[in-house]
């Protein structure tokens, strides 16, 4: 059986995906990127090749090809090539959804609103990088502020009765703003809905989100009820591929597999 591998090294977390030849995901693994991305490209790596029927291993023993992508895929230095993550995530998307899409990737540092046309080719696409507003650090700051753990953020915005609009876009601002609301006796299921609400507004104010759309990332990946938010708010159903968290991963692997880096 011949593999290829696609590394995706974020801000916050490094994903991998070995695949083979019929592209059929036969191993993953996600961990966080830490301080060091050489390191975490390799621990992925490692985590997803005994998955796969691998030996455990940093390097590229054993596959074909392997393309890196993300923040840091110039740290990953057994990739034969490397792709920017708005072509691996846009290849994974249509990959998993085979026709025209609006794709919402909302990761640990930025989010992306890309656009897939009829034959999975990018025709426009925005980022946003200068602010970690709506995002997974986004979140993880408000839990901290809670003192909640950030898995239980989910299962709190569901129980949530009331839409409360924060009115800041800033993660410390909006921080600030969260706890003057719990002293105007405002419940933490009501605020984290609060949260998602803001989440989904800085994400539609990106970029026009016209037909089919498409969500992707960590923050997509453990957060359901955001997506079920993001659905109603558009009025639309919203699709969610398998292994979310990894599209940019298999994209970086369907490229390897096709022999297309650069």
């Amino acid at each position: 059986m011949t593999h290829f591998a696609g590394i995706d090294v974020g801000a916050c977390t490094t994903k991998a995906i070995i695949i083979n030849e019929e592209k059929e995901i036969l191993g993953s693994a996600v961990v966080d990127s830490g301080v060091d991305f050489k390191g975490a490209a390799e621990s992925a790596f490692a985590g997803a090749r005994p998955e796969a029927g691998l030996d455990a291993g940093p390097d590229g023993t054993g596959m074909a090809a392997v393309i890196s992508t993300g923040y840091g895929r110039r740290n990953v230095p057994f990739a034969n090539l490397s792709r920017t993550e708005i072509s691996c995530h846009a290849r994974g998307s249509f990959h998993s959804y085979p026709r025209a899409h609006t794709l919402i990737d909302i990761g640990g540092q930025d989010n992306k609103v890309i656009r897939v046309d009829v034959s999975g080719k990018r025709v426009g696409f925005k980022m946003n990088r200068k602010c970690a507003a709506g995002t997974g650090a986004f979140l993880e700051e408000i839990a901290n502020r809670l003192k909640i753990p950030i898995e239980d953020l989910d299962g709190l915005a569901r129980e949530g009765t009331t839409e409360i609009e924060l009115g800041s876009y800033c993660t410390v601002f909006t921080a600030t703003e969260i706890l003057a609301r719990i002293r105007e006796g405002v419940k933490v299921e009501d605020l984290v809905r609060g949260v998602f609400g803001a989440v989904i507004k800085r994400a539609t104010e990106m970029d026009p989100l016209a037909g089919d759309i498409v969500m992707t990332g960590g923050v997509v990946a453990h957060n359901p009820h955001l997506v079920e938010m993001f659905s109603a708010k558009l009025g639309k159903e919203i699709f969610v591929p398998p292994l979310s968290q990894l599209t940019g991963a298999l994209g970086a692997a369907l490229y390897a597999l096709e022999g297309e880096g650069g």
